[in-house]
């Protein structure tokens, strides 16, 4: 008998509708067998904990008996938390775009027993609103079709299919040379929007990617005016709406194009990119906006979203069924909270009045308001004090809740984040947190050189997707570098390896989402789009590239330029979804090393690390050799020496290696940009 079978997952989405009326199923051979028996279409709904309208159409529809009635006896339902299987996700927002559907989530879109959509949307109201027809109505509209029109939908399906495979695995094979980089940073900076920061629209997407592709832009060529667009979209970012000023944090999106309006969702993935900008900019004018930013976002990550020694997904938008609710104040809640600490100058700062900015409540910023930042360094400093006793009161709040799942991708870059942030401040507290991160990921998550895409209260999820290897890949150099164990190059390694023998597209380049041997989707996807995070392509261009560098093997360098040139002709066509990639050709095409040689807690060998670390340099990889070792075989610098006995350092680059550096103060100087670009019109090697 049929029945919801969602009681023994360990995604804490999908046990959110484990009670649900609806005769719910996971995605399995099982669940679309059953479907080809009973000749029923699929009803395919994707969500996530975070997400504030699936919980609507949760409550309203899938928690109505007479809705799930409908939708029991027509259809054979499967839900689907898309933290844990990104690639259904990736593959059916893909065909939802592709039906005119602009995406989202909830997604609720409708199968062939096969797994062929040929009806899509997002959210479905319960009662016609908002330009929606009723759930209800369309469920019987739905089930209608699929009796009576059995040949429509089969070409329906077969035209997707063919649009999708040409999406995603035509031959997009060709070349590129560095000087589209300055080009398409002018496309894109055209796009920003001058006052404000960010993509033009009604919308905010922090889109940290594109905003870091036009900073390299301006370290690269020095243009003031790529730098202006950078600083004004991550500035607008770290005092406006976006951020969480009192618990630190970088919420999902702003819906209003001055950032002054949030949803309220918080994702680790959103957070670690961030974070990684911010530090790109802070080593570059060490801004103190910068530093303060990054010290209470990676602040927030080591205090609310731990599980173990790793990391969470992500929080819920709403706490007691409202959205933001946990994040809002009104005027008399900060004077209560705020007693006897010159609460109006805080009022002032961050813009609170008694009738609020946003339902009647007040969103903390500092931007549009009678004292906006920066105030006075002891104005300052009580305005951090008084955030801290508001996170106190806002502690005594129903929290929202917590994606508790650990996912290796988003883990990977929250790594990468610490590890890097933490060589650049100089915090080795947060570089021990990243390896302890990274250990616990291999632990739980890792046997040998595989990986599972998800963990949660010791059971382990699906099968590792190609994100999973390629973000853990980078997590592990990142480390590295920040500590000089080579065990951590060894699991890079290793990771590389079965990417390229379980992903590798052998006939057009490039990495597949899913291995060779797991069970197919209608289409199989292969991508350089960035979506919530970077897609295992466009990270794994610089991964190999620092490979090469860190080891001399030619293989990792000739993989990354197959890698580029198989999706070459893509990127002129989809430029601005393809921000990591370009970023990444980038770094491929710059080939920058600095080579520190000398005993690893000598001062002056610190100092020298420092002086690398203390440079905004998106292009280099740092390689620390202690006396009793030697760069591996086949390295141009192979016979370098420490200069007259002293810790010292070289910078190779293309082919060639600079004389040695004792002093650190050269060392900086050295290596300021643009002095390092690779010349115009060079071409990946």
């Amino acid at each position: 008998m049929s029945q919801n079978l969602l009681a023994q997952e360990t995604s804490p989405y999908l046990l959110l509708h484990k009670d649900n009326p609806v005769h719910w199923r996971t995605w399995s051979r099982e669940a679309l067998a059953e479907a080809e028996a009973q000749n029923k279409p699929i009803l395919l709904s994707i969500g996530y904990t975070a997400c504030h309208w699936c919980h609507v159409m949760n409550k309203e529809s899938f928690a109505d008996s007479e809705t799930a009635a409908l939708m029991n006896d027509n259809f054979i339902n499967i839900k689907v938390d898309r933290s844990e299987r990104p690639d259904l996700d990736q593959l059916y927002q893909s065909a939802s775009n592709a039906m005119g559907s602009t995406g989202g989530w909830p997604l609720t879109i409708f199968l062939t027993p096969k797994g062929v959509p040929f009806f899509t949307g997002t959210y479905f109201p319960k009662e016609e609103r908002f330009g929606a027809p009723a759930f209800k109505t369309l469920l019987n509209d739905i089930a209608k079709q699929y009796r009576e029109q059995p040949d429509a939908i089969a070409e329906r399906g077969a035209r997707l299919t063919e649009g999708l495979n040409n999406l995603w695995n035509r031959d997009m094979r060709g070349t590129l040379d560095t000087s589209v980089l300055d080009n398409l940073a002018v496309h894109i900076a055209q796009r920003f929007d001058i006052f404000f920061g960010g993509m033009t629209g009604t919308q905010k997407f922090p889109q940290p990617q594109l905003v870091e592709l036009l900073w390299r832009a301006y370290l690269r060529n020095g243009m003031q005016q790529f730098a202006q667009v950078a600083s004004k979209s991550l500035d607008s970012m770290l005092v406006a709406g976006l951020y969480d000023h009192v618990g630190g944090g970088f919420f999902r999106y702003a819906t209003d194009e001055r950032w002054l309006i949030p949803h309220f969702e918080k994702l680790s993935a959103d957070n670690a990119q961030l974070i990684d900008l911010t530090t790109l900019v802070w080593q570059h004018n060490r801004n103190a906006l910068c530093q303060t930013r990054i010290e209470e976002s990676i602040g927030w990550l080591l205090r609310e979203m731990m599980v173990e020694d790793a990391f969470a997904a992500g929080l819920d938008a709403d706490s007691e069924g409202e959205e933001g609710k946990y994040y809002l104040w009104s005027e008399a809640e900060i004077d209560a909270a705020l007693v006897g600490t010159f609460a109006q100058k805080f009022k002032a700062a961050y813009g609170i009045s008694r009738d609020g900015n946003f339902q009647g409540k007040n969103i903390l910023r500092r931007i549009a308001t009678a004292a906006p930042y920066p105030q006075s360094d002891a104005d300052e400093a009580l305005l951090a004090k008084q955030c801290g006793m508001l996170q106190a009161a806002r502690q005594k709040r129903v929290a929202p809740m917590r994606d508790d799942l650990v996912l290796a991708d988003t883990n990977g870059m929250i790594i990468a984040t610490l590890a890097n942030s933490g060589a650049a401040m100089r915090r080795p507290d947060w570089v021990n947190a990243a390896a302890k991160a990274f250990d616990f990921v291999v632990r739980a998550l890792g046997t040998g050189d595989r990986l599972v895409h998800s963990w949660r209260g010791g059971r382990r999820g699906h099968a590792g997707f190609a994100d999973d290897y390629a973000h853990m890949s980078r997590a592990a150099l990142a480390l590295w570098e920040a500590t000089g164990e080579k065990r951590f190059l060894e699991q890079a390694k290793r990771w590389v390896h079965t990417l390229n023998e379980d992903f590798w597209d052998a006939f057009s380049g490039g990495y597949y989402t899913t291995a060779h041997s797991q069970d197919p989707l209608f289409v199989r996807a292969r991508s350089i789009f960035d979506q919530t995070q970077p897609p295992a392509n466009s990270v794994m261009v610089s991964v190999l590239s620092r490979l090469f560098m860190a080891t001399a093997d030619t293989a990792y360098a000739e993989r990354g330029t197959k890698l580029i040139q198989g999706f070459a002709n893509e990127v002129p066509r989809a430029f601005l979804s393809s921000g990591t990639f370009l970023n990444g050709i980038e770094f491929h095409a710059t080939n920058l090393e600095i080579v520190v040689m000398g005993p690893v807690d000598n001062p002056k060998t610190l100092e020298l690390i420092a002086a690398v670390q203390g440079r905004s340099l998106p292009n280099k990889l740092l390689a620390v050799v202690p006396p009793d070792e030697k760069l591996p075989e086949g390295h141009i610098a192979r016979d370098k020496v420490m200069f007259n006995g002293n810790p010292t350092a070289y910078i190779v680059q293309r082919g060639s290696v600079s004389a040695p550096i004792n002093n650190p103060v050269a060392l900086s100087q050295m290596l300021q940009l643009p002095q390092q670009r690779a010349p115009q019109g060079t071409r990946p090697q």
